[in-house]
C-alpha cells in the first residue's frame, strides 16, 4: 500500500482558477481533501464605511466595483433603495433602459462565467467564443453609458442620459445573433463526454442545504427551488414581461451549468419584449433635487443579480449622506457552502466545484 500523510496546501490567492484573489487552505491526504478553509479579504475596499461620508449619487461608482462583471445591477439596487425611501416614481423610458442594461449585463456575466469555467477544466476555445459575444455586449453598454466595465449609468430617479440614436435597434439585432451562438456553445461543450465526466454528479447538495446556507440565484435554482425576485417579488417593470424561471433538480455542477445557459435564453426573451415595448419618447429621469436627502428612516430592497439575491439596506438621519449602508452580497453567501462540498473530494474536482459557484471577489470581500 502507498503510504500518505496529511499536509496543508494553499490554493491561491493568485491562481486563475480561484477566480480572483481568493485563498483556500486545504488539509489533504494524497489528493483527497480532508478539510477546506476559505480565506477572504484580499480585495476589501470598505465600500459600506466609505459611503457614510458620500452623497447618494457619489456612492453609485463604488457599487460598480463590487460585482464588476455585472455593474449595472449594483447601480440599480442602490438607486432603487433611495427611490423607495423618497417615494420617487421613475419615468417609463428610464425603466426600460435600466432593464435592458441589466439583462445585457446578465448575459455578459454568464458568458464570462462559462468561458472561464470551461477554461478551468482545460478547454481554451470556449473562452474565446464567450469573449467574442461579451465584447458585443460591452460595446452596447459602452455606447449607452460611456464606460466598458464600471458603468456608473443609473441615477436616483432614472438614468444618466438617454440611449443614443439607433441603440435599441442594435440590441434588437443582437438578440437573434446571441441565440444562434448559444446553440454553437452547446454543440461545442455541453454534450462533450470529457466535460460531462468532470461535472456530472460533482458538488451535489439538496434544496434543504441550499436554503440553510442562504444560497440564491443559479446556486439555489439548481436544486429545484423556483425562486427569482424578478418573478416572485417583481421590481422595476419586470411584471410586464413573459419569461420563465429555469430550474434543475440534480443540485450538481452540471445543473448549475444548465441553469445559467437557460437564464441567458430568458434574458434574451426579456430584451426582445423590451425593444418591442420601448416608449418612443419621454423623460429618462424624474424631477429630483440636485442634492438628494433621503428622509429619516430605513429601507431594505432586494433584486436578482446574475449571482443571486443582492440587497441594499439604508438607514438615514435625513442628511445628504446615509447614516448606515449595508449590502447583502450573493457571492459572499454562496461561498459559505464550499467547505461542505469539498470535504472528501479530490483536488481536480475542487476546481470544477469552485468555478460552478460563480463568485466575484469584489462582492465577497466588501
Amino acid at each position: 500500500m502507498l503510504r500518505t500523510e496529511e499536509m496543508l496546501l494553499n490554493v491561491g490567492p493568485q491562481h486563475p482558477s480561484t477566480h480572483g484573489v481568493f485563498r483556500l487552505i486545504l488539509k489533504i491526504d494524497g489528493e483527497t481533501i480532508k478539510e477546506a478553509k476559505p480565506v477572504i479579504g484580499y480585495l476589501h475596499r470598505g465600500t459600506e464605511k466609505l459611503a457614510e461620508d458620500l452623497q447618494y449619487t457619489q456612492i453609485i461608482p463604488y457599487t460598480d466595483r463590487m460585482d464588476y462583471v455585472s455593474a449595472m445591477t449594483n447601480n440599480y439596487v442602490i438607486c432603487h433603495a433611495v427611490e423607495t425611501m423618497m417615494g420617487i416614481e421613475v419615468p417609463e423610458r428610464a425603466e426600460y433602459l435600466r432593464v435592458m442594461a441589466m439583462e445585457l449585463g446578465r448575459v455578459s456575466s454568464h458568458l464570462l462565467w462559462w468561458g472561464t469555467f470551461v477554461l478551468d477544466l482545460g478547454a481554451t476555445s470556449p473562452l474565446l467564443y464567450a469573449f467574442r459575444e461579451r465584447e458585443m455586449i460591452l460595446n452596447l453598454l459602452n455606447e449607452l453609458s460611456g464606460a466598458r466595465l464600471t458603468f456608473n449609468y443609473m441615477r436616483v430617479g432614472g438614468v444618466k442620459w438617454d440611449a443614443p440614436e439607433g441603440w435599441v435597434d442594435k440590441v434588437r439585432d443582437f438578440i437573434p445573433h446571441m441565440r444562434e451562438q448559444v446553440k454553437g456553445y452547446h454543440d461545442l461543450v455541453t454534450g462533450n463526454e470529457i466535460f460531462l465526466n468532470r461535472v456530472k454528479g460533482i458538488g451535489k447538495y439538496s434544496k434543504e442545504d441550499a436554503l440553510n446556507y442562504s444560497l440564491s440565484g443559479p446556486n439555489l435554482r439548481c436544486t429545484g427551488m423556483k425562486w427569482d425576485l424578478r418573478k416572485n417579488e417583481p421590481y422595476s417593470i419586470y411584471d410586464r414581461f413573459d419569461f420563465d424561471v429555469p430550474t434543475r433538480e440534480e443540485g450538481d455542477v452540471l445543473s448549475r451549468y444548465h441553469v445559467r445557459f437557460a437564464e441567458i435564453e430568458e434574458s434574451l426573451k426579456i430584451l426582445e419584449q423590451c425593444v418591442e415595448q420601448f416608449p418612443e419618447e419621454g423623460p429618462v429621469i424624474a424631477k429630483v433635487p440636485k442634492i438628494i436627502k433621503a428622509p429619516k428612516g430605513e429601507a431594505f430592497v432586494r433584486i436578482e443579480s446574475p449571482r443571486g439575491e443582492i440587497g441594499c439596506y439604508i438607514a438615514s438621519d435625513g442628511k445628504k449622506e446615509p447614516y448606515r449602508l449595508k449590502f447583502r452580497r450573493p457571492s459572499f453567501y454562496n461561498l459559505q457552502i464550499l467547505p461542505k462540498l469539498l470535504e472528501g473530494e479530490s483536488i481536480s474536482n475542487l476546481i470544477a466545484i469552485l468555478g460552478a459557484v460563480d463568485i466575484i471577489l469584489g462582492e465577497v470581500d466588501g
